[in-house]
């Protein structure tokens, strides 16, 4: 049997739009002579929809369209999927199966996310029809656990459409649970996702295809739009099978979500603070990989604590990477501020006060750029300062965007590295001098911070893997630091709230997987 697989990018709320790479699609030749051509689930309307869902003009628009694609679908079947008002049950999450002008079958979603179940009500789950010749069970990722239990009708076909929200281990256990439900039912496997970029969710792609032996057929390449047909009857591989490392899916990812973000809300333009640190150092390479170097603009803004080198180093990443930047120094405004303040102040010691006054004039400038020049603000914080709270609020935490919110600063340098596998892009001094905030003299994160690998092991069990305080010193940490690390963690949900969208990348990303009472 031949399928025409298109893996490709969804605009969310726009089924109109939608529409017109559906027909090409359909239009091709690729797909004229293929019995059957799949999409990825939530084709229509994008995927996550929210509150969007509920709204009766987008289901009518999207079911006029779906009528339109019925009209138009002489001598051709397909598989797409959108949200459908089914009579007597309610709003679903649909995979509609049309053929010859006509509507075959409506597969439902039963298995939903916490997100759908405000919007959608629960479906049937996998369902199966003859078609061809064959017994094809057609359903959603999230359903298709049900065939690793077996299935009441054995398949010889089973068809998965997808729209799986990326995270760093997803592309393995995806593939996994294909070949487990090959295994089980000694049936050939199509896999369909889309790619592209919905705010925070990033979609992967990766489709592809499994003989009934479970050999893979082809593998469609990470976060790029592709199309092709497979013939389930082969023996041996079509295609490259591809199998990146998780630093490069993560790049990928970024890049990609970075400029859908930019592309997908009309905008051109990014500006992010250099501080000579690696954090700001791999924002910026992530960003001109995604927009072009003119379409980014760098922002040194020292003061009298910032070392000769980071200004260096500031400057050598933007002549590496070709981008324009100014630089303005902040301790003129900082003297102003502190002038200002004395007399409330009086003669109390400066403190941690200070420290957050310079990170918010930084964050002041900033912004006035982006509002003069029509710019987004880059967020440069990584996952375990917003763990710690290790960050000024409405100062470094500012931006539109946190590109690397996700990452734990061990990420931070191994993806650093990546970037730096053929040439020196991050300055080599910015990836091995020790990170501080230069806030005042001599300052380094250590003082506050313990050292990263052991604070990011720590933060992992906790966030990812959700283990306890006591779980963890199980596992051979400090009881004491497990302590001071969990407290932080748990006292600064608040400023979390408070931060930009995050690209995700992990299974435990704050404000999307992981929320917690802030009292």
């Amino acid at each position: 049997m031949n399928i025409h697989i298109v893996q490709h990018n969804i605009i969310t709320n726009n089924p109109e739009k939608n529409m017109e790479w559906i027909m090409a699609a359909l239009d091709s030749p690729a797909s004229r002579d293929a019995l059957l051509t799949v999409f990825p689930a939530c084709t229509l309307c994008g995927y996550p929809l929210f509150g969007s869902a509920a709204y009766n003009d987008l289901q009518k628009r999207a079911q006029a369209v779906l009528q339109q694609l019925v009209q138009n679908s002489e001598h051709r079947a397909f598989l797409i999927g959108m949200p459908l008002q089914i009579q007597d049950k309610g709003l679903c999450n649909a995979i509609v199966f049309v053929q010859n002008c006509a509507i075959r079958a409506i597969i439902t979603k039963k298995y939903l996310a916490p997100d759908e179940q405000k919007y959608f009500v629960r479906g049937e789950g996998v369902q199966s029809i003859n078609f061809q010749g064959q017994q094809i069970a057609i359903g959603f990722y999230e359903d298709l656990k049900e065939l690793t239990k077996g299935h009441a009708e054995q398949p010889d076909v089973v068809i998965c459409c997808g729209c799986n929200v990326f995270e760093y281990n997803k592309p393995y256990s995806i593939r996994y649970r294909m070949h487990k439900i090959v295994e089980n039912l000694n049936a050939s496997l199509v896999f369909v996702n889309r790619i592209g970029g919905e705010g925070p969710y990033l979609f992967a792609g990766g489709s592809m295809a499994l003989n009934a032996a479970g050999s893979v057929l082809c593998q469609f390449p990470y976060f790029e739009e592709y199309s092709d047909t497979v013939d389930l009857q082969l023996l041996s591989t079509m295609q490259g099978d591809e199998k990146p490392e998780v630093v490069e899916l993560v790049y990928k990812a970024l890049v990609m979500g970075l400029r859908e973000y930019f592309s997908k809300n009309g905008l051109r333009k990014a500006v992010l603070g250099l501080s000579g640190g690696i954090d700001s150092a791999l924002v910026c390479a992530l960003a001109v990989a995604a927009l072009g170097p003119d379409n980014v603009h760098g922002i040194l803004m020292p003061s009298q604590y910032s070392t000769d080198h980071s200004v260096k180093d500031a400057e050598d990443l933007a002549n590496n990477l070709g981008i324009k930047y100014d630089i303005v120094p902040i301790k003129d405004c900082f003297d102003t501020l502190r002038n200002t303040m004395k007399p409330v102040f009086g003669d109390l010691a400066e403190d941690v006060t200070e420290e957050n006054m310079q990170a918010r004039i930084r964050g002041t400038i900033i912004m006035s750029y982006a509002n003069k020049f029509g710019a987004l603000a880059l967020n440069t914080t990584n996952k375990s300062e917003a763990a710690m709270g290790y960050g000024t609020l409405y100062g470094d935490s500012c931006g539109a965007i946190s590109v690397i919110g996700d990452l734990y600063k061990t990420e931070v340098y191994e993806l650093s590295e990546f970037i730096n596998r053929d040439k020196e892009v991050i300055p080599r001094n910015t990836i091995t001098k020790a990170p501080s905030a230069e806030l005042r003299p001599g300052q380094k994160d250590s003082d506050s911070l313990p050292d990263y690998a052991l604070l990011d092991a720590i933060l992992n069990l906790h966030i990812e893997e959700q283990l306890s305080q006591d779980e963890i010193v199980a596992e051979g940490y400090d009881a004491e630091l497990v302590a001071s690390v969990l407290r932080k963690v748990k006292a600064n949900e608040w400023k979390r709230l408070q931060f930009a969208p995050q690209l995700k990348v992990s299974p435990m990303t704050f404000g999307l997987d992981r929320r917690f009472p802030i009292s």
